[in-house]
C-alpha cells in the first residue's frame, strides 16, 4: 500500500518517540509457536487484549509488523473523549435507545481504564483530567447545547455549560463562541501509556514479537499465521490491526479506509503563557466536522492538530501549514517555533461507528474507531477478552453495529471521498 511509505516517514518527527524513549525492545518471530490466543497488531486495541487474557490464565502471542505502539496508538492526539467518532442517534437507530444507552456507559467506562491502568500497572502516562467542546460560531453554539441538553435528559450525562460571556476564561482565543467542559475525559501521553501496557503485557508472560508482519493467516479450528520467519499456531485469534493488515483479511478492507491525521509541537512555552491559554489545561476540540484539537503537554509545549488528508497525500509545508492553523485561535503564538510535525494514517468507517466483530468463531478482528480511538481501544481489548472467556453479551453490542463498505471500489473510493470531505469543509467554512 502506497500510504505505508508516507506513514513511516511522517512518524520519523513525532515529539512523543523524542519524549518516549523505546528502553524495551522485542525479537521477530522465529521457527514453530503455539498458543491459546494470537493477537496481531501492537497498538493499543491489541495490547489491552493480550494483557487481560493473559491476566486470566491464557497463553498469548502478539505479533507486531513494526514496534508495539508505532501506529496511530503511539502518535494521535492524546485526547481522550466520552463517546463516539459517530453520532450517538446513529447507535440508537441500529441498536435501539436501551443499548445505546449501554454504549455511551461503556465509553465513560473506556475513560476510566485509562485513568486505573495507569495507576495499577506504574505508568507515567501524564494524564490530566477535563475536555473543553467548543463551538466557533452562534448556530453551531446553539447546536452543541442542545446535543447537551439532549445528553443530560436522555443518558444523565452532565456538562458544564459555558455561555459566550464566559468562554475567555477557559480558553484565551477568539475564534469560540461557546462551549462545554466534561471533566471526565482529559488527555496524555499516548506513546508513554501504549509502552506501560506492552510492558505490562510482557510482564504476565505475553509472548511479544515486533518486525514480525502476519503474511497470512488460515482459519480452522486451529488457526496457523504465518510471518516471514515463522508461525504461529493458535485456538483463538484477534485481528487488531486496522489499516495495516495489507491482505491478511480482505473481508475487512473494503470497510475502513486510511485518513491522514497532522500534529505539530511549539517549543516550550513560558509556563504562565501555557496556563494561560487554556487555564484548566483541559484537551480542546472543536465541533467543526473538519475539526482542530489542540492540548498543552506537561512541558509547556503547545500539541496542535487539525490537519486531514483523505487521498493518502501529505499535506504541503505541513509545519507552516499548521502553525497558521494554530495562530488563527492562538494570536499570541504567531512568533512560537514550531519543534515537531508528524502525521500518519487512522482507520475510519463510513458511518464514523467502530467496527468490532469475527471473521470465523474463533477469529475477532478490532477496527473502525474512526479517530476515537485513545480510550475505546482500551475497552475494545477488554471486550475482546470477555468474549474469549464465554461472556460475548458485551462485545456483541457492538458487533451487531452494521457496516457498508466505502463506494467506489479500489479504484475510485478515494476519489468519491475527497469530493465527501470537500463539502464538509465548505459546510465548516460557511457556519
Amino acid at each position: 500500500m502506497k500510504f505505508l511509505s508516507v506513514d513511516r516517514e511522517l512518524s520519523r518527527h513525532s515529539y512523543y518517540a523524542a519524549t518516549a524513549p523505546r528502553t524495551q525492545g522485542y525479537a521477530s518471530l522465529a521457527g514453530e509457536v503455539e498458543c491459546d490466543v494470537a493477537v496481531v497488531g501492537g497498538g493499543l486495541a491489541g495490547l489491552t487484549a493480550a494483557l487481560e487474557l493473559a491476566e486470566t490464565g491464557h497463553t498469548v502471542v502478539l505479533l507486531e509488523a513494526r514496534e508495539v505502539g508505532w501506529g496511530a496508538s503511539g502518535r494521535n492526539g492524546g485526547q481522550a473523549i466520552h463517546g463516539l467518532a459517530c453520532d450517538q442517534e446513529e447507535i440508537e437507530m441500529q441498536l435501539g435507545l436501551d443499548d445505546a444507552k449501554r454504549v455511551w456507559a461503556m465509553t465513560n467506562e473506556a475513560l476510566d481504564l485509562l485513568r486505573a491502568r495507569s495507576q495499577r500497572y506504574g505508568i507515567d502516562s501524564e494524564w490530566r483530567s477535563g475536555y473543553l467542546g467548543l463551538a466557533t460560531t452562534a448556530r453551531k453554539g446553539a447546536a452543541l447545547s442542545a446535543w447537551a441538553d439532549r445528553m443530560a435528559r436522555v443518558y444523565g450525562q452532565e456538562f458544564t455549560r459555558i455561555a459566550p460571556a464566559e468562554v475567555r476564561s477557559w480558553i484565551d482565543s477568539p475564534r469560540f463562541h461557546s462551549g462545554i467542559h466534561d471533566p471526565r475525559s482529559g488527555h496524555l501521553h499516548p506513546l508513554k501509556y501504549a509502552l506501560g501496557i506492552a510492558n505490562a503485557a510482557a510482564a504476565v508472560g505475553v509472548r511479544i514479537f515486533e518486525n514480525s508482519a502476519v503474511t497470512g493467516l488460515v482459519h480452522g479450528s486451529t488457526v496457523r499465521l504465518s510471518t516471514a520467519s515463522g508461525n504461529v499456531s493458535a485456538k483463538q485469534v484477534l485481528l487488531a490491526g486496522n489499516v495495516y493488515l495489507q491482505g491478511v483479511a480482505s473481508a475487512l478492507e473494503a470497510r475502513i479506509m486510511p485518513v491522514g491525521t497532522y500534529i505539530v509541537a511549539t517549543e516550550p512555552l513560558d509556563s504562565q503563557l501555557a496556563d494561560s491559554l487554556v487555564p484548566s489545561r483541559s484537551a480542546v476540540c472543536d465541533t467543526n466536522f473538519v475539526l482542530d484539537y489542540f492540548r498543552t503537554s506537561n512541558d509547556h509545549r503547545m500539541l496542535y492538530g487539525g490537519r486531514v488528508s483523505y487521498s493518502t497525500a501529505t499535506p504541503p509545508n505541513l509545519a507552516a501549514s499548521m502553525h497558521q492553523r494554530m495562530v488563527q485561535t492562538f494570536p499570541q503564538l504567531a512568533h512560537t517555533k514550531i519543534e515537531y510535525a508528524w502525521g500518519g494514517f487512522v482507520d475510519i468507517s463510513m458511518n464514523r461507528a467502530p467496527d468490532f466483530g469475527r471473521l470465523q468463531p474463533n477469529v475477532y478482528y478490532l477496527q473502525g474507531f474512526s479517530g476515537h480511538g485513545l480510550a475505546l481501544t482500551g475497552l475494545a481489548g477488554k471486550l475482546v477478552a470477555e468474549a474469549i472467556n464465554g461472556d460475548a453479551s458485551r462485545f456483541d453490542v457492538f458487533a451487531r453495529l452494521q457496516h457498508s463498505p466505502f463506494p467506489g471500489g479500489q479504484m475510485f473510493r478515494t476519489p468519491a471521498l475527497v469530493l465527501g470531505m470537500l463539502w464538509y469543509r465548505l459546510r465548516d467554512l460557511l457556519g
